[in-house]
């Protein structure tokens, strides 16, 4: 499987958003600055976690976005799902009733396949891993591996 850039944008611009601590909307194009990604594209996403409910907007000249909740309650489930949408990632077409499968009887295509159920566990237990992590979590990674990370970040944006 193989996710959009975006989750990884998204994630990265929350926690920015924290970071920053700005007290007024971002700017796309300082956030698009900050990491060298199309301003354009990286607006899409941003308005993907307004609609998750994760970003709030302002428009305008000192529009922008900032955090609509603390990262405490956002899961990286929840940016995923804001940027990839809540579909499951594997789909079954129901192969197994071709070929050779043809004329199988009901009582057996009723229950998914093997293959169709390991997919299924599979995602579940990666669906839960990034449930149970908030961006909270990964902030405090962040800031022990690099403990003046929020500090450095202001001192970008003020001088950007």
């Amino acid at each position: 499987m193989r996710m959009n850039e975006g989750v990884e944008w998204a994630a990265h611009c929350c926690l920015m958003l924290d970071w920053l601590d700005a007290g007024r909307p971002v700017p796309t194009a300082k956030l698009a600055a900050a990491f060298e990604v199309p301003p354009a594209y990286l607006n899409k996403q941003l308005q993907a976690l307004v609609r998750a409910g994760i970003l709030t907007s302002t428009a305008g000249v000192r529009g922008g976005f900032q955090l609509a909740r603390p990262l405490t309650k956002i899961t990286m489930m929840d940016v995923v799902a804001a940027i990839e949408g809540p579909e499951e990632a594997f789909q079954c077409t129901e192969i197994r009733q071709r070929g050779p499968g043809v004329g199988t009887p009901e009582r057996i295509l009723r229950t998914p396949c093997a293959v169709n159920a390991a997919m299924r566990r599979a995602e579940t237990q990666w669906r839960k891993a990034l449930a149970a992590q908030t961006l909270a979590d990964v902030s405090a990674a962040v800031t022990r591996k690099a403990p003046k990370v929020a500090e450095q970040t202001r001192e970008w944006y003020e001088t950007a």
